[in-house]
């Protein structure tokens, strides 16, 4: 492993979450809001629900009541006058559905001149969750839904249909108080009623999509669920207001500021990256290859949201995958690296961020005996990174804003 360029990714990818941290959002939305004269009632989930619900408590100084909903190991400590409780990502289960009962206890009976501050951010989807079709069905669905290779808006266009609080469902159960909802985006293109399925937005989706991305996708659900795919959600809510503060593209454009310093010259390639993860690490690769010859540093930045057709039983994420695909295409490359990270700092069930390949790589990969081939039919990248030193461990980053992909070529 180039221990060098290792440094280099190290340092990109701190620079880049740093940059995207969402305190400093909260706190400029929150800082100078005239609010009503009633309650102030606090929700937050998402995976970075904790760091979102900690700024709005320094800001506001207290509130009547709170609760944070968050992936296992992401409460950071308690916060005063707020429940924190920690609950399953990617799929819900029955923390999720105890938390969020919790969360419409708090709103219940609320009176118009009382605001319930409502911060999103990603994994909300999981786990802010109250099925209305038993809650073991809704884990096998949402888990043929991850695994057949559906994008995340098609995958919430089910989850909303089937569950009690989403596609604006919360905002309904909040009124007559109004909802002041602060966004951390990890959907492409921001689309409200997508992030974290929209609780407090009204959905722009249709019965017919719905049961198109079921039957494309040939998920199995039954008599009661494909019911509630034919019923339509709330298309208009009163009490409502929005901010959106964070995206892949601040995560992106704070790469390549980075990398610029370091003496690469960077190219944002996108901030809407959507495919599956093993063909964006194969393009990158390929973009490497064909500039080997070029006497500048370079940089090459892609953010966005992959996916994984899972069609092994091995363990692994999109960023992991994305990198393990890349690295028989950079096989002997000198200068060369591509890495890939969750900006959470949680890349699918495991403990990683994503995922570094470099020149040297596949080499490794080949003297630990491990077969390249297999571990990509598996799924397996966790393992096959782990054994020669590449996966990017972070830990939980405290925001969620997409996934970060760079391709490096060092001269």
């Amino acid at each position: 492993m180039d221990k060098g360029l290792r440094e280099d990714a190290e340092k990109i990818i701190y620079a880049a979450i740093q940059a995207v941290q969402p305190d400093e959002a909260v706190r400029r939305t929150l800082k100078d809001y005239k609010f009503n004269t009633g309650r102030k009632i606090l929700v937050a989930i998402g995976k970075a629900s904790w760091q979102m619900a900690k700024a709005a408590v320094d800001v506001l100084g207290q509130v009547d009541a709170g609760i944070v909903i968050t992936k296992y190991g992401h409460v950071k400590g308690a916060i005063p006058g707020v429940e924190c409780c920690e609950a399953g990502h990617p799929v819900p289960d029955e923390n999720s559905f105890a938390a969020t009962e919790k969360a419409l206890g708090l709103v219940k009976g609320l009176a118009p001149e009382d605001t319930v501050v409502f911060l999103v951010s990603g994994g909300g989807s999981s786990l802010f969750e109250l099925p209305l079709i038993p809650g073991e069905e809704l884990q096998r669905i949402t888990m043929q839904l991850l695994n057949s290779g559906a994008d995340v808006v098609e995958v919430n266009k089910i989850r909303k249909r089937l569950s009690g609080v989403k596609a604006g469902r919360f905002a309904l159960a909040c009124d007559p108080a109004k909802v002041l909802s602060i966004v951390l985006s990890d959907v492409l293109g921001d689309p409200l009623d997508s992030i974290a399925s929209g609780p407090a937005y009204p959905d722009s989706s249709t019965c017919g999509q719905a049961r198109a991305i079921v039957e494309k996708y040939k998920i199995g659900v039954s008599p009661e669920a494909a019911a509630l795919l034919d019923k339509e959600t709330p298309k208009e809510l009163n009490n409502i207001e929005t901010h959106v503060n964070g995206s892949v593209k601040e995560l992106c454009a704070a790469a390549a500021r980075t990398v610029e310093a370091m003496g690469y010259k960077p190219f944002v390639l996108t901030d809407e990256l959507c495919c599956e993860a093993s063909s964006a690490g194969s393009f990158l690769a390929s973009i490497l290859k064909s500039h080997a010859g070029s006497k500048q540093s370079l940089a090459f930045i892609a953010g966005g949201e992959t996916v994984v057709r899972v069609t092994g039983y091995g363990t692994g994420g999109r960023s992991q995958e994305l990198a393990l695909a890349a690295a028989q295409g950079i096989a002997g490359l000198e200068g060369a690296a591509i890495f890939s990270v969750d900006s959470d700092g949680t890349d699918g069930p495991t403990d990683a961020a994503g995922g570094y390949v470099d020149g040297e790589s596949f080499a490794a990969f080949e003297e630990k005996g491990i077969n390249y081939d297999s571990m990509l039919r598996e799924n397996d990248s966790y393992h096959a990174l782990e054994a020669i030193g590449g996966l990017i461990v972070t830990g939980p980053t405290g925001t969620n804003v997409n996934d970060l992909a760079v391709a490096l070529l060092k001269r």
